[in-house]
């Protein structure tokens, strides 16, 4: 019998295929895709297991909605993003008092490169990114606490870059890789 691997590569959802096909057929109709290359990179992504295989499938496709930023604010109470959402290029966050909690690990990221600015007043941050992905954080300014990052085993190997930039007064980041 072989033994599994210690780390099996991390498995894509049925909603980040559907997200990549209705990108697919999106760039088809607007005359992005000829008729060959899409039923090329639809048998692609319809066939992929891994994030790393549906972002073949998705390159060189102009970026979704690649000027616009997303903001995310609360003046209290927790701000929570998890599950299959979205990820838009640029992402602000801001809260005065709360917690943030942003879970990237099954998140849809369609771009190789994430800005995530935070702007926090007090109470901490979790932020969980993909085991592939790459995070940089000296643009963050902090008052109080320097941030905790637990770089994961495969981190840095062709997944996506995380950016994160901002201020924080009180409250911690805290930034880990998904273990799954």
């Amino acid at each position: 019998m072989t033994p599994l691997p210690e780390n099996p590569p991390p498995r894509i959802s049925e909603d980040d295929r559907d997200t990549a096909v209705q990108r697919l057929q999106d760039a088809y109709a607007q005359g992005h895709l000829s008729h060959e290359e899409m039923d090329a990179r639809l048998h692609q992504a319809l066939t992929a297991e891994t994030p790393g295989e549906l972002v073949v499938a998705l390159s060189s496709l102009p970026e979704a909605d690649a000027g616009t930023t997303a903001t995310i604010a609360a003046a209290s109470g927790r701000i929570r993003r998890r599950g299959a959402w979205r990820v838009p290029r640029m992402l602000k966050v801001e809260s005065a008092f709360g917690k943030v909690h942003l879970d990237l690990s099954r998140a849809v990221i369609e771009h190789p490169v994430v800005d995530i600015e935070l702007q926090l007043g007090s109470g901490g941050a979790k932020i969980t990114v993909p085991r592939d992905a790459m995070v940089e954080v000296e643009a963050l300014r902090t008052v109080w606490r320097d941030p905790l990052y637990k770089i994961g085993q495969r981190s840095g190997t062709g997944g996506p870059t995380i950016r994160i930039s901002g201020s924080m007064e009180f409250g911690r980041l805290k930034i880990r890789h998904a273990r799954r």
